[in-house]
């Protein structure tokens, strides 16, 4: 089973911190995350906003490529519609590659919120073809090494060799965040491994991962990799402690998500290729704000090492095995109680998550 850390870059909640605070205490957390043995360190795109701020995770990777040792290096994810060469895209991660030695993992995103696609001038309509218009573009150049000739609906590009020249093949350290169907399906076509943020009730989540090995099984004619599963996060020996920090601060971090994305207005039934997000709204309107962070932050795995072991344990019944990703610093938690997270679930919890001998691929 592969474990690793996502970083959200998050100042909503908190009161007078500052961005520099907010970088300092994250890159705290991805030095320890190396140092105890996490298998790799994500980080957002995100822009403008206390929701989440990261303009360029290739650079914020980088940084860390010096510091750190072993940790991979993952870009959790790279929104493509909103980096509009995508020759761009390919030639930071075959340099990211070679700065950190061949540690880079390349995440793909297509990106949810309206207020980043408004400040960006791109109509959220286009996302969908621009996502799948890149992907292809920036997976096939760095297999070659060049980015070939390109005429398309939203890209007209020339030859171009990829310098440095990719060190790796990235085939096998593609990932995609896919929460649509649609999503999912580009996933599977172009061979990443997907990644989902578990907000979802699980039976929706086991469907969306049996539609995946389907067309990835279709479409490469060889089993589709495990999912990665990404919680939000709270670990702690004492269980009081961790039931009242997760009550409060998972339940906040759901109210920063609910105002970013909008996620009950109206637009998303409006906005191509985003029609299930629009169904999701209807029900999240129908259910009240309450209702959903209730359900949010019983759907996460937190708790004790004892308690996060048996619900890792229930999921795995439900969807077959998958890899663990957990954000553990969020909505104005103190450093200490993400400092806890990161010590004791590397402590506690990884050494039995490793040994139950996860599959890498998905089960006939």
């Amino acid at each position: 089973m592969n474990i690793g850390i996502e970083q959200v870059m998050q100042s909503w909640g908190w009161t007078g911190i500052s961005d520099e605070q907010v970088y300092d205490e994250e890159i705290k957390i991805a030095l320890m995350a190396d140092e105890l043995g996490y298998d790799d360190i994500w980080v957002v795109e995100h822009h403008f906003e206390d929701y989440s701020f990261c303009p360029d995770n290739f650079v914020y990777l980088a940084h860390l490529a010096g510091r750190t040792k072993r940790i991979k290096l993952a870009t959790g994810a790279v929104i493509l519609p909103w980096n509009i060469q995508p020759l761009r895209v390919a030639e930071k991660a075959a340099l990211l590659d070679h700065l950190s030695n061949g540690r880079a993992i390349l995440g793909l995103g297509r990106g949810l919120s309206r207020r980043e696609y408004d400040q960006f001038g791109i109509p959220m309509e286009e996302a969908r073809g621009r996502f799948d218009e890149a992907a292809a573009m920036i997976v096939d150049a760095l297999e070659t090494g060049v980015m070939e000739e390109h005429h398309g609906q939203f890209f007209d590009q020339p030859r171009a060799v990829i310098r440095p020249k990719p060190k790796a093949s990235f085939k096998d350290r593609l990932k995609q965040v896919a929460m649509s169907p649609d999503s999912v399906e580009e996933a599977a076509l172009l061979g990443a491994q997907m990644m989902q943020f578990t907000y979802k009730p699980i039976e929706v989540h086991k469907e969306e991962i049996n539609q995946y090995k389907a067309a990835f099984e279709k479409h490469h004619k060889r089993p589709a990799p495990v999912p990665i599963m990404t919680d939000i996060t709270v670990c702690d020996s004492n269980a009081d402690r961790a039931a009242e920090n997760a009550e409060k601060y998972v339940r906040d971090y759901l109210l920063s998500v609910m105002h970013h994305y909008e996620m009950m207005g109206e637009h998303f039934k409006e906005a191509k290729g985003y029609e299930a997000y629009g169904d999701t709204a209807v029900a999240m309107r129908e259910m009240g704000l309450d209702a959903v962070a209730k359900a949010y932050v019983e759907g996460q795995v937190w708790g004790t090492p004892q308690q996060m072991l048996e619900r890792f344990e229930q999921r795995r019944q439900v969807i077959g095995d998958y890899d663990v990703l957990i954000i553990p610093r969020f909505a104005g938690m103190p450093f200490e109680v993400a400092q806890r997270t990161v010590e004791t679930f590397a402590k506690e919890v990884m050494p039995e998550l490793r040994s139950w001998g996860s599959a890498r691929t998905q089960a006939a």
